[in-house]
């Protein structure tokens, strides 16, 4: 397991949770969903949670259901400005045509 986990903890920091959701499902055969969360910073529930969700998605936080939703539509105007507006004007063109967001969901 600790060769595996080397190969995506380059630098000491914190592998991102799909990273580690993924050399879980990898590697859960043959070492076990818990063998290998003892060893990753991440506790079974979360890896479990995860799966619920992808299984059914009204399992997902209301933030995350939200941000689903509006993904399309932040693309839309990315594309439709020619992919260069940054976060601040296509958060302001997505306010202009109505939608209620934060910032930090375009981002």
């Amino acid at each position: 397991i600790a060769q595996g986990i080397s190969l995506f903890c380059a630098g000491g920091t914190r592998p991102p949770t799909q990273a580690m959701i993924g050399f879980i499902d990898d590697q859960r055969a043959v070492y076990g969903v818990e063998s290998i969360c003892r060893v990753l910073p991440i506790a079974p529930s979360t890896y479990y949670h995860r799966l619920a969700c992808q299984a059914d998605p009204a399992k997902a936080s209301a933030r995350h259901q939200r941000d689903t939703e509006l993904r399309p539509e932040i693309k839309r105007v990315w594309d439709e400005n020619y992919q260069v507006y940054g976060v601040r004007k296509a958060w302001y063109q997505l306010k202009r045509e109505g939608f209620t967001l934060a910032r930090c969901t375009v981002e």
